[in-house]
This record gives C-alpha cells, structure tokens and sequence, in this order.
C-alpha cells in the first residue's frame, strides 16, 4: 500500500508508516497504546472482579501491567483469556474485538502456581519444626536447671547418688533423639543444631560430675539423693542406656 502524492506536487517524506488490521479486515495506520479513548475492560479472577481502564489501542501485557497491582500476580504469571480463548501479550484489544465493557477472565499460570504452593509447604515445614524445636529447648531449659543444681551439690562436696546423673543423662538423650527426628531447613536446622550442641554439653557437663561425684574431696557424709523442683517432670525410666563416662579424673 502506497500513500497518495500531496496536492501541492511535492514527494510525501520519506517515512516508514505502520499499518494493522482491524475487525473487518481494514487497515489503519497503527497507533500507540496511549492514543484514542479510553475504554471500561472487566476482569474476572476466581470469585473476584475488576474494572480497568485503558486506551482502546492497548495490548494485552498492558492490562496485565494494570492488574498485577489489584491481583498480587505479576504480568508474567496471568493468563488472559477472551471468548474462551488465551491471549498473548503483543496482542492488541481492536484486532482481537475486545471494545469497551467486554468481559476477560484472569488464570494465573501453572508453573507460578506450583512455585507458591511449593514455597508455601516450605513455609508450613519450617514453621512446624521450628515449633518442635522450641519444645525441645523448653524441656532442655528445665534439664539444665536440674544439671546446675547437681554441680552445686558436687561442688559443695555432697555426695549424690548416682542415680541422679543416669537419670538426668537418660533425659538429656531423649531430648537429642526428639531432635535427630526433626525434620528441619534452613534457620531451623540451624537452631536444631544449636540445640544438639547443648545438650551435648550438657551431657559432658554429668560425666566430669558424675566422676567427681566418686573421688569427693572429703568421705563427709551418706550418699543422697538431690533435692529439686523436679518431681512434677515427666521423666519415666526408658529403654534407653546412660552413656558411660569418658573421664576417670581423680580430685
């Protein structure tokens, strides 16, 4: 298609002119999304709707562009259908026939939508470890106490019975088998392994003073057993065996 020669007999300037299709099948000189009127476009997402507003000239991406802030979704992640069908972004609203109060249904994208629901599982995962762990580091906190209370006994040069630290490290091992279950990711796993740490020293912490317990520095007194706050705790004696101690130390 050629343009016509002006009437006063000069050349027309020598410019590329774009041209499109409209409904019908006629070409018009193409014009920006920012040109003609503006028209009223309905959106449909899920049980929400939204009114956009645009130039008659606009594509696609532009009122996905619009609808990222009303929906959350960025423009990479909608779909956009019309008359039961997928539009794609470079698509302009006059040649497809979408005009003014026409009615677009909003999907997000499959691939966006798995990613969230992965990430919200990631989320949930972490949140219940996080949760089992700071049960754990209540029970510990509670465990400590009652290993703080048998060093000043020992340090006091009270003679325990020995029964106070099999119990006391049988306790501290549960808690590190509750731990190793914990499936944990990221800043949980993290605190999982802090955890484990403590009550490894802890466990460390009863067998120096179960060792010194047996060498005292004087033979003053019976053997008794300590007194704590200790009788509300659920501690049941369980299969499992107190580790033996690693130091033989004599005071």
């Amino acid at each position: 298609m050629t343009s016509a020669a002006r009437s006063d007999g000069a050349s027309p300037p020598n410019e590329e002119v774009e041209w499109e299709m409209r409904p019908g099948g006629m070409f018009v000189q193409k014009r920006e999304a920012g040109d003609g009127p503006m028209i009223n476009i309905s959106v449909t997402h899920g049980s929400s709707h939204h009114e956009v507003y645009l130039p008659v000239q606009s594509t696609f991406w532009d009122i996905k562009k619009l609808l990222a802030h009303k929906t959350g979704l960025k423009p990479e992640e909608q779909r956009l259908f019309f008359r039961g069908e997928e539009k794609e972004n470079e698509e302009h609203f006059p040649v497809e026939g979408v005009k003014d109060k026409s009615e677009l249904l909003l999907l997000e994208d499959g691939a966006s939508k798995e990613r969230k629901l992965e990430e919200l599982r990631k989320h949930n995962k972490m949140l219940k470890a996080t949760e089992a762990i700071a049960g754990v580091r209540a029970e510990v906190d509670m465990l400590s106490e009652r290993v703080s209370a048998l060093e000043v006994a020992v340090d006091g040069g009270t003679k325990v019975s020995d029964k106070e630290f099999v119990v006391s490290t049988e306790l501290l091992m549960r808690q590190l088998l509750t731990l190793d279950g914990i499936e944990a990711e990221g800043e949980a796993k993290l605190q999982r392994k802090a955890e484990v740490r403590r009550v490894q020293n802890l466990v460390d912490t009863l067998d120096s003073l179960k060792a010194r317990n047996s060498n005292p520095f004087s033979n003053i007194g019976k053997a008794v057993s300590v007194t704590t706050q200790w009788e509300t705790f659920d501690s049941g004696m369980g299969s499992l065996n107190a580790p033996t101690s690693n130091s033989s130390s004599k005071m």
